[in-house]
């Protein structure tokens, strides 16, 4: 554990600070849509409701018989046909990484496409395939080693698609639940190189405290998200050195509308859930937009744990999913925001953790190192959203059938 804060890095005021670069915006609403499933994981492509095609890149329209085109899964696996690499180009973005490999790949689905290619993938090769974002937030692909290779996820091309956590200096913000300690224990493991544990009251000890003493390159740091002055302190301190954030911090309390819950509790909920997220993000976000490519290929991160009920509401805890569904409505706005600066914002959706506050709930509920995985998982994958557990999974499913029927569902 830290004896204290780390002093600020003091910067050479003779010296030009490096400007930030992101790949140009998104283009048309097709692109969007491919961008959102991209953000969830999914290999997808555009197939015509009429003749049954594939088509690549996104279009508005089948190219074969201009019929309707819909969404759907494909198979992740490709043969790379042929290569180049980029070693000029006008590109802000990417004339900070160059050499760039590209390449020609002849998708198992039908098309071909070009592709961002691993530096363990060579012409003939199997691929497999994997569709993500770059920093302005636009789909593309990229093709991986069929199996899995050593120092996979060191590949300097993958890193700029990705938000590895290796080497990277972390702030987990709620140090004292089992959550945020299993977080900060994963990201260790992944690699990162300082964890920042946010602690609210350094006066009452806390279960896990002893083990975290004892706990290589984690620093103990005050923050609590209800002051305004603890964040804007520590934002001040840490917000030009930390790569990553990590929300843990959530306030849990059974309860109605109407019945179980007082407004105070709703309140408190608000402050933390919502507010907090607020001032998490004003403290320290400006900072990290300015270095967002500061000649390290991983880019920076803001996720937010959050309960899925966010998205439909849940009659036993209805204060508490109002605010979940605030700070969901604060991330999507913090996306389009840092979306400009090239850092990702991502949600880790959860049903009810194995914890004190969901004892009634009955099983299945999300053990916290299971969270801390996913957490880890999403940002070694690029993603913008992910979801644990099967209540998590099951939930967002039917939502995207139909989400006033799951919404009428989760509430009665």
């Amino acid at each position: 554990m830290s004896k204290g804060l780390p002093p600020p890095e003091r910067k050479d005021p003779l010296k030009m600070s490096r400007l930030g670069h992101v790949s140009p915006g998104l283009r048309s609403r097709a692109a969007r849509a491919m961008a959102v499933r991209a953000g969830q994981g999914r290999f997808v492509l555009q197939v015509c409701a009429g003749c049954s095609v594939a088509t690549y890149p996104p279009r508005d329209r089948c190219p074969q018989c201009w019929g309707e085109l819909r969404w759907a899964d494909q198979p992740h696996t490709a043969v790379l046909l042929a290569e180049t690499t980029v070693r000029a180009t006008t590109d802000n973005f990417y004339r900070e990484h160059l050499p760039w490999r590209i390449g020609t790949v002849q998708l198992d689905a039908g098309p071909t496409a070009v592709a961002h290619l691993h530096s363990d993938v060579a012409v003939g090769d199997q691929v497999r395939m994997r569709l993500v974002l770059d920093r302005g937030g636009n789909p593309a692909m990229f093709a991986l080693p069929l199996k899995e290779t050593p120092h996979m996820q060191d590949d300097p091309q993958l890193r700029v698609f990705t938000s590895a956590p290796k080497h990277r200096r972390v702030l987990v913000t709620d140090g004292r639940t089992k959550l945020g300690q299993e977080v900060a224990y994963a990201l260790l493991e992944a690699g990162a190189s300082t964890v920042f544990l946010g602690n609210s009251d350094r006066l009452l000890r806390y279960d896990g405290e002893d083990q975290i003493a004892s706990t290589p390159h984690v620093d103990v740091v005050p923050l609590d998200l209800t002051d305004n002055r603890s964040v804007s302190e520590l934002g001040g301190l840490l917000g030009g050195r930390v790569d990553i954030i990590v929300n843990t911090a959530g306030y849990v309390r059974p309860g109605g509308v109407s019945v179980g819950s007082r407004l105070a509790t709703l309140q408190t909920a608000m402050d933390v859930n919502a507010s907090g997220l607020m001032r998490l993000a004003q403290a320290f976000c400006p900072a990290m937009g300015a270095r967002s490519d500061d000649g390290v290929n991983s880019a920076s991160a803001f996720v937010d744990i959050n309960f899925v009920y966010a998205m439909t509401g849940n009659a036993g805890f209805a204060g508490f999913s109002a605010s979940a569904a605030a700070r969901q409505s604060l991330i999507a706005g913090l996306r389009g925001e840092m979306t400009s600066v090239g850092i990702r914002v991502a949600s880790v959706l959860c049903g009810p953790i194995d914890d004190e506050w969901h004892q009634a709930v009955p099983l299945p509920k999300v053990a916290p190192s299971r969270i801390a995985k996913a957490v880890v998982q999403a940002l070694q994958d690029g993603l913008e959203e992910a979801y644990v557990g099967d209540i998590a999974e099951d939930l967002a499913k039917r939502w995207r059938q139909d989400p006033l029927l799951t919404m009428r569902e989760e509430n009665l």
